[in-house]
């Protein structure tokens, strides 16, 4: 059983976004790591660039393949989790914490009112 902290909203697409203040946090779910497998590189490129809401910002290359990551919502890449460039093990290990994968800027809060709850996201998978 996949853990769904009740504290994130999620995408349909496996993502979760953890806001915090004026900053948002950005990762793939615990199911998406354990369907992915062992996870061997992240690719994020697009920082200092602003992301719609469903696009992709990046790519996570596991041992059998490569996912595409999309955005929760629409925001300014601000920073890429740097120690994912020596540890991409961090993302099986602890996706909602030490794994997360981008530091966004909000440009609608309004938005993650078209995210899933703890409850939509557990029905999805």
């Amino acid at each position: 059983m996949s853990k769904i902290p009740e504290n994130l909203r999620y995408t349909r697409e496996h993502e979760w976004i953890r806001v915090e203040g004026d900053a948002a946090y950005v990762g793939i779910t615990d199911y998406a790591q354990s369907e992915l497998g062992e996870i061997v590189f992240v690719d994020v490129d697009t920082v200092g660039e602003t992301i719609a809401q469903g696009e992709v910002f990046g790519t996570v290359e596991a041992v059998k393949t490569v996912s595409d990551l999309n955005m929760p919502v629409t925001g300014e890449v601000l920073e890429f989790n740097e120690t994912l460039n020596d540890q991409p093990e961090l993302v099986n290990n602890d996706p909602y914490g030490e794994g997360w994968m981008i530091k966004i800027s909000v440009n609608d809060a309004a938005e993650l009112d078209n995210l899933l709850d703890a409850a939509g996201y557990q029905a999805v998978i």
